[in-house]
């Protein structure tokens, strides 16, 4: 079993466009969407969600008010503000920290565990699908994405799936290297501006930190080729391969408009140069 990492230094670069084309290109397979705070693959897959449970990522403070003595003690010391006037607390500004349990002389804080959101395993028209739904506010989301991962290996030992597709979270904090670590190759997708250059220059520092193999797509080539040009020659020097190059489509915005992905929207000839992009990223981990 082999895992693909989709990834990108920013949002809006293409990198879910890729993954459903990654979805649709390659058989045998589980797909993982790793942006738990933002999901968005299910536009394009349309998963029917078969198994849903309940994910608690963090704890919150509660006040019992038969123990208060109204002391102002947990006030002093809560950094988030998360304790009014009347000593109740505010379960969105708390960070769950337990500062406030410990200076308590009344012993009158608990911490419990709260619910942070929900996370799906689904079927689709392509496979079977693990997601999830984070909650507003929530935290934990590199624990949600470990959890995905760890479901959506089991489903692929049990149904002798020969890959794992993920799509990753935007940037390079927590979740995105709870997506990375383990995987068999990581694609970053980048833009030709200046910040897609610097963005993918923090994805390669991290793919190194992990010993992560990385390649890298240049989406919308064509609209800056002389940047384009720039990063590869960039990426060439820190031996960093571009793995190929998408020009910009009208039809590409037009599959993404209809919540279908590209590779079975359209059967035209960049449909096919991507299939083929796709067979020398699956050529480079076999």
């Amino acid at each position: 079993m082999k895992q693909i990492l989709v990834i990108s230094g920013k949002g809006g670069t293409g990198k879910t466009f890729f993954t459903g084309c990654l979805a649709v290109a390659i058989l045998n397979k589980v797909i993982v969407d790793c942006d738990v705070d933002a999901a968005n693959l299910h536009l394009l897959l349309h998963p029917s969600i078969e198994q849903s449970f309940e994910f608690f990522g963090g704890k919150k403070a509660f006040i019992d008010k038969e123990k208060c003595t109204l002391c102002g003690a947990c006030r002093e010391v809560c950094q988030f503000e998360a304790i009014n006037d009347d000593f109740q607390v505010d379960t969105i500004s708390c960070e769950g920290c337990t500062i406030c349990s410990y200076v308590c002389p009344a012993s009158a804080i608990v911490l419990y565990e709260a619910l942070s959101g929900h996370y799906f395993i689904s079927q689709t028209e392509y496979g079977k699908m693990v997601h999830a739904r984070l909650g507003i506010a929530q935290e934990s989301s590199g624990k949600l994405v470990a959890k995905l991962r760890e479901i959506a290996k089991e489903i692929a030992e049990t149904t002798k799936a020969d890959h794992i597709i993920l799509d990753g979270p935007p940037g390079i904090g927590c979740p995105v290297m709870a997506s990375m670590t383990g995987v068999d190759l990581a694609i970053a997708i980048t833009e030709p501006t200046v910040s897609g250059l610097h963005d993918v220059k923090r994805v390669i520092d991290l793919a190194r930190h992990f010993k992560v193999d990385l390649k890298v797509i240049i989406n919308k080539y064509d609209l800056n080729p002389e940047m384009s040009q720039h990063i590869t020659t960039h990426l060439d020097k820190e031996g960093v391969e571009v793995i190929g190059v998408i020009p910009f489509s009208e039809e590409i915005l037009k599959s993404v408009k209809a919540g279908i992905p590209y590779l079975k929207f359209s059967r035209g000839s960049l449909a096919r140069k991507i299939e083929q992009l796709i067979f020398k990223i699956l050529e480079e981990i076999t």
